[in-house]
């Protein structure tokens, strides 16, 4: 059963709904926490096969319809009989095959992925080509006919197709408030009104918004967008509910198939296997048409990458200058209330495939298993929805000859049952974000544990006892246009941001990233986090007779170590990409930097320190060398490069290195 990420409460009668739905979740899906389905009908008796090739439970899967991957060899044969224009075929050329699809009166039997021609080889590395749907009546036996396919030599995995489903997402709270004066909005260069109520880009500890509150509690974004704040080129893919393309502070970042809103409507134009796909597409109903149901995904899309400096509404990571340089939002939408369909995992990894051959470079992901905490990755790839794993593989993993990464970043929400890490959040391959309140303490909703790789600001309605200290983004026209939720899944955007700013700002550069070195990159992009896993925390809480939360976390003992490698940083990523080390030093205080470990840790060197004077104007810096020794105080928060230079055995040398003022610092403030 797959669980969606994001909820918000204003009252704690919502927060008390939540958990209950919650709770009922645990309940209805303790029955599948071996993914495996062990090969029992319906009278609990045997019926047969075997259950190592089985994937998932019967029990809530969808009727009708199997998966299977055939081995390599068989494929063959199958696919001979398949043309890209006639994918549905009555029989697969499997003589044993066939005589059970006789048996059960099949109705056909298709490829689950589209496999682009462009990137055929790519698709069949990780084994996307093995994969088909089969379908047949209703009424016929899910398990029986899972079990006799499972005994066939041809088949590699039998996969129940097993629904997409939301247990409770909570509702978003529209904000209808009056826009700040220009005396009172962030102090950014941007002249978005309602920036200011985004703590979690830039948290000056103000207590009007919201309480408890720590300044610093934020993605560090002010500083970053000074030197990037999106491209174009790069494409964010949000695996949600539709994103509402025509929302007023959206519209001009998101992701437009040029030859589809040009094309003719019912025509694929571009040959890409879908037709009239404008914005993305809706696999929960296999639509060109995207529906926002309650707005999550337009949530989580303006987080990522609403449009910045445009003189209303919010900001997003990536969102740009107004100057239509942001990164752009592709709408790959799974959920969907509206039209009364509930995606299967089948089309989930279609949409994931779809997103890795129409050119996104990050996959941002709000949904997973729960109660799937505690397996391996291998465990996992074997006993639990293997073919979206092969999806994500092939999402990771596709060869791009151009621009700033070969391969994609898969970044995944940990999940809001207060638990393990569930899958696929908990797979060693793609990125696990925790969710932070306003003061740097664990979200009461938050998944933890060993799997999890970064913590982002996700809002904490339970601790704050209001939504103001939720994450503040763009909803559909018809929730309001802008509104509260929380969640691990309004965290995970953050990261997903941050990680397109960083794509774009290689881009900016000229560099160019393998998977695994951006993905290093982006977890090293942190701060210490461990330093506030200290004491309790507690929150208000709730209970009936069914469940009782006591509203009490033990910070030390049970998150320390578990909630990722820190906080994530916007500037520590810029630099990162940039290659250059950033120093971070407490506002308002004298702070001293030893320039010799920057070159090689000779301290009997001369060092000369230069900075810009707008720099040294805009953070109110004072600074002075003495020896190795630099010492330097900011008046104001932001960062500057600063140009230090020696001489090595009479060689002039130069290396330029960050210094950012914050009013908290943390632990490992510096490079990483």
């Amino acid at each position: 059963m797959r669980i969606f990420r994001g909820q918000n409460l204003n009252t704690m009668k919502f927060f008390g709904s939540i958990m209950l739905c919650l709770f009922a979740a645990f309940a209805l899906s303790g029955c599948a926490e071996n993914a495996i389905d062990e090969g029992t009908g319906d009278d609990g008796g045997n019926i047969g096969g075997n259950p190592k090739k089985i994937v998932y439970s019967a029990r809530e899967a969808n009727e009708g319809t199997l998966l299977v991957k055939f081995s390599e060899e068989a494929v063959a044969k199958v696919a001979a009989r398949v043309t890209r224009s006639e994918r549905v075929i009555s029989r697969s050329g499997l003589v044993e095959f066939d005589a059970i699809m006789d048996e059960i009166d099949a109705l056909s039997i298709e490829p689950v992925f589209v496999l682009d021609p462009r990137f055929e080889q790519d698709a069949r590395r990780v084994g996307l080509d093995r994969w088909y749907q089969l379908k047949f009546a209703s009424s016929v036996s899910l398990e029986q006919v899972a079990g006799k396919f499972s005994l066939l030599g041809d088949v590699s995995l039998v996969e129940y197709d097993i629904p997409v489903l939301r247990i409770d997402k909570g509702k978003a709270v529209s904000y209808d408030g009056v826009d700040p004066t220009p005396d009172t909005r962030a102090s950014s260069s941007f002249n978005d009104p309602r920036l200011s109520k985004q703590w979690h880009y830039n948290n000056t500890g103000d207590m009007s918004l919201t309480q408890p509150i720590k300044a610093g509690c934020d993605v560090n974004l002010f500083a970053a967008w000074e030197l990037c704040a999106g491209d174009p080129s790069v494409i964010v893919a949000v695996v949600d509910e539709g994103v509402a393309f025509d929302h007023e502070d959206l519209a001009a970042n998101m992701w437009v198939n040029e030859a589809e809103l040009n094309g003719q409507t019912g025509v694929d134009d571009d040959g890409n296997g879908y037709k009239d796909d404008i914005y993305g597409y809706n696999f929960a109903s296999n639509t060109s048409k995207i529906r926002t149901d309650d707005g999550h995904g337009t949530h989580v899309a303006g987080t990522v990458a609403a449009v910045n400096n445009n003189g209303i509404g919010v900001c997003g990571v990536a969102g740009g200058t107004g100057n239509n340089d942001g990164v752009r939002i592709m709408s790959i939408q799974i959920f969907d209330d509206t039209g009364g369909a509930q995606a299967g995992v089948s089309d989930v990894a279609r949409g994931i495939e779809y997103a890795a051959n129409n050119g996104a470079l990050i996959l941002q992901c709000s949904w997973g298993v729960p109660n799937s905490g505690g397996l391996t990755d291998e465990e996992w790839g074997s006993s639990a929805s293997r073919v979206e794993k092969d999806a994500i593989d092939y999402f990771i993993s596709m060869k791009r000859p151009t621009g700033p990464l070969d391969g994609g970043i898969a970044i995944f929400a940990a999940g809001n049952e207060n638990t393990a890490v569930s899958y696929p959040a908990a797979y060693g391959n793609v990125v696990a974000v925790t969710a932070l309140g306003t003061d740097f303490t664990p979200s009461s909703f938050t998944n933890f544990g060993a799997p999890a790789d970064i913590a982002a600001p996700g809002g904490d309605a339970g601790y704050n006892n209001n939504s103001y200290g939720d994450i503040f983004s763009t909803l559909p026209v018809n929730k309001g246009k802008y509104g509260y939720m929380q969640g691990t899944s309004m965290a995970c955007p953050h990261v997903a941001g941050v990680a397109a700013l960083g794509l774009s700002y290689a881009v900016k550069l000229g560099k160019r990233f393998t998977h695994e070195e951006f993905r290093a990159m982006l977890l090293a992009s942190v701060n210490d986090i461990d330093q506030y896993m200290t004491g309790t925390k507690s929150y208000t809480p709730w209970s009936n007779s069914q469940a009782s939360y006591n509203g009490f976390m033990d910070l030390e003992n049970n998150y320390k170590h578990k909630m990722g490698n820190g906080y994530v940083d916007a500037y520590k990523m810029l630099m990162n990409v940039r290659g250059l080390p950033a120093v971070y030093i407490k506002q308002g205080t004298e702070n001293t930097v030893d320039l010799s470990q920057y070159f090689g840790g000779n301290k009997t060197l001369t060092y000369i320190a230069n900075v810009s004077t707008d720099d040294k104007s805009k953070l109110g810096m004072t600074f002075s060398v003495n020896g190795e020794k630099m010492t330097i105080t900011c008046t104001n928060e932001g960062a500057a490069i600063f140009t230090v230079k020696t001489s090595i055995g009479g060689t002039q040398v130069s290396r330029e290195v960050a210094v950012v003022s914050r009013k908290n610092v943390a632990a490992n403030g510096g490079w990483l």
